[in-house]
Protein backbone atom coordinates (compact mmCIF):
# COMPACT_ATOMS: atom_id res chain seq x y z
CA UNK A 1 0.00 0.00 0.00
CA UNK A 2 1.54 3.32 -0.98
CA UNK A 3 1.48 6.28 1.41
CA UNK A 4 -0.13 9.43 0.00
CA UNK A 5 1.82 12.59 0.79
CA UNK A 6 -0.55 15.41 1.86
CA UNK A 7 -0.10 19.03 0.79
CA UNK A 8 2.57 20.88 2.76
CA UNK A 9 4.54 17.71 3.55
CA UNK A 10 7.84 16.81 1.89
CA UNK A 11 9.45 13.38 2.00
CA UNK A 12 13.12 12.85 1.14
CA UNK A 13 15.27 9.70 1.01
CA UNK A 14 19.05 9.81 1.40
CA UNK A 15 21.48 7.06 2.51
CA UNK A 16 18.67 4.76 3.71
CA UNK A 17 17.19 7.51 5.91
CA UNK A 18 13.68 8.80 5.22
CA UNK A 19 13.11 12.42 6.31
CA UNK A 20 9.61 13.86 6.52
CA UNK A 21 9.01 17.62 6.96
CA UNK A 22 5.68 19.28 7.55
CA UNK A 23 3.91 22.07 9.39
CA UNK A 24 4.19 20.30 12.78
CA UNK A 25 7.89 19.43 12.58
CA UNK A 26 10.52 17.21 11.02
CA UNK A 27 11.08 13.48 11.64
CA UNK A 28 13.56 10.97 10.24
CA UNK A 29 13.80 7.18 10.26
CA UNK A 30 16.58 4.85 9.16
CA UNK A 31 15.37 2.10 6.81
CA UNK A 32 16.96 -1.35 6.46
CA UNK A 33 18.82 -1.80 3.14
CA UNK A 34 16.65 -4.83 2.29
CA UNK A 35 13.71 -2.45 1.72
CA UNK A 36 13.60 -0.23 -1.38
CA UNK A 37 11.83 3.12 -0.84
CA UNK A 38 10.67 5.12 -3.86
CA UNK A 39 9.07 8.57 -3.79
CA UNK A 40 7.08 9.45 -6.92
CA UNK A 41 3.77 11.05 -7.95
CA UNK A 42 2.98 12.26 -4.42
CA UNK A 43 3.30 8.76 -2.97
CA UNK A 44 5.88 6.80 -0.99
CA UNK A 45 6.16 3.15 -2.06
CA UNK A 46 7.97 0.30 -0.35
CA UNK A 47 9.28 -2.86 -2.01
CA UNK A 48 11.42 -5.80 -0.93
CA UNK A 49 14.92 -6.04 -2.41
CA UNK A 50 15.11 -9.64 -3.62
CA UNK A 51 18.92 -9.53 -3.93
CA UNK A 52 19.67 -8.83 -0.25
CA UNK A 53 21.03 -11.49 2.13
CA UNK A 54 18.27 -11.12 4.74
CA UNK A 55 15.83 -13.98 5.39
CA UNK A 56 12.56 -13.76 3.41
CA UNK A 57 10.36 -13.67 6.53
CA UNK A 58 12.53 -10.93 7.99
CA UNK A 59 12.24 -8.91 4.77
CA UNK A 60 8.46 -9.18 4.87
CA UNK A 61 8.42 -8.07 8.51
CA UNK A 62 10.69 -5.10 7.72
CA UNK A 63 8.45 -4.18 4.76
CA UNK A 64 5.37 -3.78 6.97
CA UNK A 65 7.31 -2.20 9.84
CA UNK A 66 8.94 0.58 7.83
CA UNK A 67 5.75 1.30 5.91
CA UNK A 68 3.89 1.78 9.22
CA UNK A 69 6.70 3.91 10.72
CA UNK A 70 6.86 6.24 7.71
CA UNK A 71 3.05 6.48 7.59
CA UNK A 72 3.05 7.48 11.29
CA UNK A 73 5.67 10.13 10.50
CA UNK A 74 3.62 11.56 7.61
CA UNK A 75 0.45 11.72 9.73
CA UNK A 76 2.41 13.18 12.66
CA UNK A 77 3.97 16.09 10.78
CA UNK A 78 0.68 16.93 9.04
CA UNK A 79 -1.95 16.38 11.77
CA UNK A 80 -0.05 15.44 14.95
CA UNK A 81 -0.94 12.96 17.68
CA UNK A 82 -2.73 13.58 20.96
CA UNK A 83 -3.05 11.45 24.10
CA UNK A 84 -5.35 12.35 26.98
CA UNK A 85 -5.01 10.92 30.48
CA UNK A 86 -6.78 11.37 33.79
CA UNK A 87 -5.76 10.73 37.39
CA UNK A 88 -8.36 8.78 39.35
CA UNK A 89 -7.84 8.76 43.11
CA UNK A 90 -8.38 10.88 46.20
CA UNK A 91 -5.71 13.56 46.53
CA UNK A 92 -4.09 12.90 43.14
CA UNK A 93 -2.88 16.14 41.56
CA UNK A 94 -0.94 17.23 38.50
CA UNK A 95 0.47 20.58 37.43
CA UNK A 96 2.96 21.71 34.84
CA UNK A 97 5.38 24.58 34.33
CA UNK A 98 6.37 24.42 30.69
CA UNK A 99 7.50 20.84 30.05
CA UNK A 100 8.11 20.02 33.74
CA UNK A 101 5.20 18.06 35.21
CA UNK A 102 4.70 17.58 38.97
CA UNK A 103 2.55 14.65 40.12
CA UNK A 104 1.16 14.14 43.62
CA UNK A 105 0.03 10.50 43.64
CA UNK A 106 -0.13 9.48 47.30
CA UNK A 107 3.57 8.79 47.72
CA UNK A 108 5.67 10.55 50.38
CA UNK A 109 7.16 12.84 47.75
CA UNK A 110 5.97 14.53 44.55
CA UNK A 111 7.13 12.99 41.26
CA UNK A 112 8.76 15.34 38.74
CA UNK A 113 9.20 14.47 35.06
CA UNK A 114 10.87 16.65 32.42
CA UNK A 115 9.29 16.07 29.01
CA UNK A 116 11.22 16.28 25.73
CA UNK A 117 10.85 19.56 23.84
CA UNK A 118 8.96 17.77 21.02
CA UNK A 119 5.96 17.20 23.33
CA UNK A 120 3.55 19.92 24.44
CA UNK A 121 1.56 19.36 27.62
CA UNK A 122 -1.54 20.91 29.14
CA UNK A 123 -2.94 20.03 32.54
CA UNK A 124 -6.30 20.90 34.00
CA UNK A 125 -7.63 20.57 37.53
CA UNK A 126 -11.25 21.52 38.12
CA UNK A 127 -13.43 21.10 41.16
CA UNK A 128 -15.33 17.77 41.21
CA UNK A 129 -13.40 16.54 38.15
CA UNK A 130 -10.44 14.19 37.86
CA UNK A 131 -7.10 15.90 37.09
CA UNK A 132 -6.50 15.87 33.31
CA UNK A 133 -3.30 15.69 31.23
CA UNK A 134 -3.17 16.26 27.46
CA UNK A 135 0.06 15.44 25.59
CA UNK A 136 0.56 16.38 21.92
CA UNK A 137 3.42 15.62 19.54
CA UNK A 138 4.28 14.85 15.94
CA UNK A 139 6.29 11.77 16.97
CA UNK A 140 3.94 8.87 17.77
CA UNK A 141 6.69 6.63 19.20
CA UNK A 142 8.00 9.28 21.59
CA UNK A 143 4.48 10.21 22.70
CA UNK A 144 3.62 6.58 23.45
CA UNK A 145 6.82 6.07 25.45
CA UNK A 146 6.22 9.20 27.56
CA UNK A 147 2.58 8.25 28.22
CA UNK A 148 3.66 4.76 29.24
CA UNK A 149 6.25 6.22 31.64
CA UNK A 150 3.67 8.56 33.20
CA UNK A 151 1.20 5.69 33.54
CA UNK A 152 3.85 3.57 35.29
CA UNK A 153 3.87 6.00 38.25
CA UNK A 154 0.43 4.68 39.30
CA UNK A 155 -0.86 1.81 37.18
CA UNK A 156 -4.66 1.40 37.24
CA UNK A 157 -5.64 -1.22 39.78
CA UNK A 158 -8.70 -3.47 39.45
CA UNK A 159 -10.10 -3.30 43.01
CA UNK A 160 -10.78 0.41 43.48
CA UNK A 161 -10.17 1.62 39.90
CA UNK A 162 -7.54 4.12 41.01
CA UNK A 163 -4.50 5.13 38.98
CA UNK A 164 -3.53 7.01 35.82
CA UNK A 165 -5.87 6.08 32.97
CA UNK A 166 -6.23 7.03 29.32
CA UNK A 167 -9.47 8.91 28.63
CA UNK A 168 -12.17 6.42 27.69
CA UNK A 169 -10.28 3.42 29.07
CA UNK A 170 -12.37 0.87 30.95
CA UNK A 171 -10.76 -0.82 33.94
CA UNK A 172 -11.86 -4.40 34.47
CA UNK A 173 -13.02 -4.36 38.08
CA UNK A 174 -12.65 -7.27 40.49
CA UNK A 175 -14.70 -7.94 43.57
CA UNK A 176 -12.80 -8.03 46.83
CA UNK A 177 -12.13 -11.08 48.96
CA UNK A 178 -15.43 -10.73 50.83
CA UNK A 179 -17.46 -11.45 47.68
CA UNK A 180 -15.83 -14.83 47.08
CA UNK A 181 -15.86 -16.19 50.64
CA UNK A 182 -18.72 -18.48 51.71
Amino acid sequence: MPINIPAGVTVAMQDNVVTVKGPKGELSQAVDPSIVVTIEDGQVKFAIDENSDVDTKQKQAFHGLYRALVNNMVVGVSEGYKKEMELVGVGYRVENQGNLITFTLGYTHPILIQLPKEITVTTKMERNQNPYICLESADKQLLGMVCSKIRSFRMPEPYKGKGILYIGEQIRRKSGKSAGAK
